[in-house]
């Protein structure tokens, strides 16, 4: 240190100070001001993408929360639509029923009804059939009293073989 003091100039010290004001000068105008707005640049662009980050999400939560909205309105739907159908399927099944019940109550009363006809029919075949019977045997009867009483005797007990036969 004691060496830089003897070697010291005023002259020189002058120079390099006036060199260093004009540095300092070139620097603060050429160089710091872009350098300092750049870095102001980039502090905004970082306080942009920061807010923007904020808003998206903020909105990122009101989306998640209008899903969740839409998803409990898509199942209230679903559930009111399942619901709807229940009811429909349980009363088609149930007019389905009554449909088939009031088919086979009206087929088993025409059955019935045919039953009864065929029936009538058959008593009404069998009375002619009586009534033919009696008239053949009252007619054959009727010949052979007016004939011979062995005749008679001999023809009933023929006719009455024929019918326990029939």
């Amino acid at each position: 240190m004691d060496k830089l003091i003897e070697q010291f100039s005023l002259g020189l010290f002058f120079w390099m100070l006036i060199l260093f004001v004009i540095l300092v000068f070139f620097l603060n105008k050429f160089a710091w001001k872009p350098i300092l707005n750049s870095v102001n640049e980039r502090e905004d662009g970082i306080k942009n993408a920061l807010e923007e980050a904020e808003n998206a999400r903020k909105e990122m939560q009101n989306l998640n929360a209008d899903n969740e909205r839409i998803l409990k309105e898509a199942r209230a739907q679903r559930d009111t639509l399942l619901k709807e159908a229940r009811e429909m399927k349980e009363g088609i099944i149930s007019e389905a029923k009554n449909e088939a019940q009031a088919q086979a109550s009206k087929i088993v009363e025409q059955a019935q009804e045919t039953i009864q006809a065929e029936k009538q029919a058959a008593i009404t075949d069998l009375k002619n059939q009586v009534a033919e019977l009696s008239v053949g045997i009252a007619e054959k009867v009727v010949r052979g009293e007016l004939a011979d009483k062995n005749k008679q005797i001999k023809l009933v007990e023929e006719l009455l073989k024929e019918v326990t036969i029939s």
